[in-house]
């Protein structure tokens, strides 16, 4: 439960005590700063609390952006203050000194009444996606800080709220100055064409009212459940209705993580459809698919809606969203399979290109999260580009986001063949692949920007060294050279390893011996901070190496069942991948140490399935097969254990994808 305070004289007839308590606060009131501190105090240090105004006068939604948001320890509006746990203390401190002044005004006056834009609905953690490139890393959340949707206020509504002397502060906005003045981030949402006032004296107050009935706030409210950078599919065919079967879910009592939930069983659903390899089952599998991308879409709406942000919503929403589409590619392997084609090659080659896209985008996004002078001719040139309307849904739609790219697997798995809708599947995000990183590596190589230790942290955690590999960093780190940089390691030892899975006999050491060259190349790689202006590629060219390394061996490997297999193999593996991916974006820092080592490193797993290959690969028994099953689970055990212990328990902070779709 959370407690609002009413702090002041009370004024007949407003309606903000039930608004209040629409919004699960216990209201409770106080005459003066000191009587306020006393009921702040009998608050349990556990619970929120808000310190409003009793002449506030705003909109319901104005009040909920304010004082309801979980993803900030602080926010306030004009009138309203809410402090989490975390900024109680601060809190108590700040109003303790102004009560012992007897005064509740800081420097600050209120702000005026005039309305500003809507609050940022953007998930917490995200960062803003890169101007060249139209998908982010499949979050790429957010922090996720997006401009709302809805237009401004018109010019009849601000001409109901006159330019008036600014009054004295309120208590809410006096603590709030002196919070910040703490070094405490209080998050003021924009409220746009929403109203959210202390007026003084009855004709400000009628104005003011008069300019909240000109506003419908639960209008304002839908509009900016959507996430204002989207997909063109998204836009136009989705969200013009998905918001209002969030809406429907909110007033049901629904919560974001089950309709996540629902998403999830839809699409599982339409991949056991799928794999029945019958026409039928392809055409039930394309339109559950699509239903399933509608329930996706409409938990991050629910969740703008509503502002239920949480941790496990974060995590559900990000890993989610890869589990429905590889499940939904062995679905189609297994009923082409049915029907007598084999296709579980190109299958898991989809999912290695779809998931070195996503690291070229987390790579990218880390190295320059917080990068200075971050100038580009790219950058410009994008820039411009951005100012015509069209090029913009182009550029999107160029890239295969998640919903163009879900929206053309459905179709063409109702129309077509599995082989056909793998076959576009590569092609198209072949393509994009090209595009983004072609587009990124002009800006990394035009930019003058010094990246942080920060940034050197995350990409060396991205690349998922083992002991292997830090061995052999430990060892060349006085004689590797930058040679411009770490990626040049990087690329020669994926270059030497992948040409030997796809060509050297399995049953020579040739391959065995091009692994363990990788493993020292790794090493190499991150024997240095990874500062350089393209080793950013460092942890994208790593999993192309090792992914790569299982497909061309499961391929070519004389073991019937090894294909599946490696698809398992590499979904575990990817599975931990994205896991250090999202704790890195929540600033939680990469998975433990421990359980990297424990995994074997990305050095470590390819020799390893090298040596597998070497041993059991030919001869036609189903050994290999067996053994990649194994390691497969065994991944996938340790990883998916120690993820879910770390999300539901850790107490991370949310990141919800508000970027460009992945």
């Amino acid at each position: 439960m959370s407690t609002a305070i009413l702090t002041g004289p009370p004024v007949p007839g407003s309606p903000l005590e039930g608004d209040l308590r629409s919004l699960g606060f216990e209201v409770r009131t106080a005459a003066d700063p000191r009587e306020t501190a006393a009921l702040l105090a009998a608050v349990p240090g556990g619970e929120r609390v808000a310190v409003v105004d009793p002449r506030f006068v705003g909109h319901l939604h104005a009040l909920r952006l304010a004082l309801t948001d979980p993803r900030f320890p602080a926010g306030a509006a004009p009138g309203a203050l809410t402090a989490r746990p975390e900024a109680r203390q601060d809190l108590t401190r700040a109003l303790a000194a102004l009560a012992d002044d007897g005064a509740a005004a800081p420097a600050a006056p209120a702000p005026s009444a005039a309305p500003a834009r809507p609050a940022e609905t953007v998930p917490s953690g995200e960062t803003a996606p890169p101007a060249e490139t139209m998908p982010p890393g499949e979050t790429a959340p957010s922090a996720e800080s997006a401009a709302s949707a809805e237009a401004p206020a018109p010019p009849a509504l601000a001409a109901t709220l006159p330019d008036r002397p600014a009054p004295a502060a309120t208590l809410p906005d006096a603590l709030a100055a002196a919070l910040e003045a703490e070094g405490v981030a209080v998050h003021r949402p924009e409220l746009g064409s929403l109203v959210a006032a202390v007026p003084v004296g009855p004709q400000a107050r009628k104005e003011t009212r008069d300019a909240v009935a000109a506003v419908d706030d639960e209008a304002v409210r839908l509009r900016s459940a959507v996430k204002s950078r989207d997909g063109f599919f998204t836009t136009f065919f989705i969200s013009p209705y998905s918001r209002y079967l969030a809406r429907w879910c909110a007033r049901r009592g629904l919560t974001p993580n089950q309709v996540t939930t629902a998403s999830l069983v839809t699409a599982l659903i339409a991949a056991g459809c799928a794999a029945t390899g019958t026409r039928g089952g392809f055409v039930a599998a394309g339109l559950l698919l699509l239903f399933s991308f509608v329930l996706d879409c409409t938990d991050g709406q629910l969740a703008r809606y509503s502002l239920q942000y949480s941790t496990l919503g974060a995590w559900l929403d990000a890993t989610f969203d890869r589990a429905k589409e590889y499940a939904y590619y062995a679905g189609l392997a297994l009923g082409a399979a049915r029907g007598g084609d084999d296709v579980w090659a190109l299958a898991l080659g989809a999912m290695v290109l779809q998931t070195c896209r996503h690291v070229v985008d987390f790579s990218f996004n880390e190295a320059n999260h917080d990068a200075t002078a971050n100038t580009s001719p790219t950058a410009a040139l994008s820039d411009r580009l951005d100012g015509v309307g069209w090029t913009v849904w182009a550029r999107r739609m160029i890239v295969l986001p998640i919903g163009e790219r879900w929206a053309m697997i459905a179709v063409l798995t109702a129309l077509t063949t599995p082989r056909v809708v793998f076959y576009a599947l590569l092609i198209g995000c072949s393509f994009a692949a090209l595009y983004t990183t072609a587009g990124r590596v002009l800006r990394s190589l035009t930019r003058k920007a010094r990246r942080t230790d920060r940034a050197a942290r995350a990409l060396a955690d991205l690349a998922d060294s083992g002991v292997l590999a830090e061995a052999a960093a430990k060892v060349l780190r006085p004689v590797a050279r930058p040679l411009g940089g770490r990626t040049p390691y990087a690329l020669a030892g994926a270059a030497a390893l992948l040409a030997a899975a796809a060509a050297a006999p399995l049953d020579g050491p040739l391959v065995v011996l091009a692994a363990a060259l990788y493993a020292v190349a790794s090493g190499a790689a991150v024997a240095r901070p990874l500062k350089g202006a393209l080793d950013w590629l460092v942890p994208p060219v790593l999993r192309a190496a090792e992914y790569g390394t299982v497909l061309a061996l499961a391929a070519r490997a004389d073991a019937p069942g090894a294909l599946p297999a490696a698809f398992g193999l590499v979904a575990a593996v990817a599975y931990h991948h994205y896991d250090t991916v999202y704790r890195i974006r929540g600033d939680a820092g990469a998975p433990p140490a421990w359980l990297v080592r424990a995994l074997g490193g990305q050095e470590g797993r390819t020799l390893l399935v090298a040596v597998l290959a070497a041993l059991l690969a030919t001869g036609g028994g189903d050994g290999f097969a067996l053994a990649l099953t194994v390691l497969a689970g065994a991944v996938a055990l340790l990883g998916l254990a120690e993820s879910i212990r770390f999300w539901v328990s850790s107490g991370a902070p949310a990141v919800h994808d508000e970027g460009e779709p992945a």
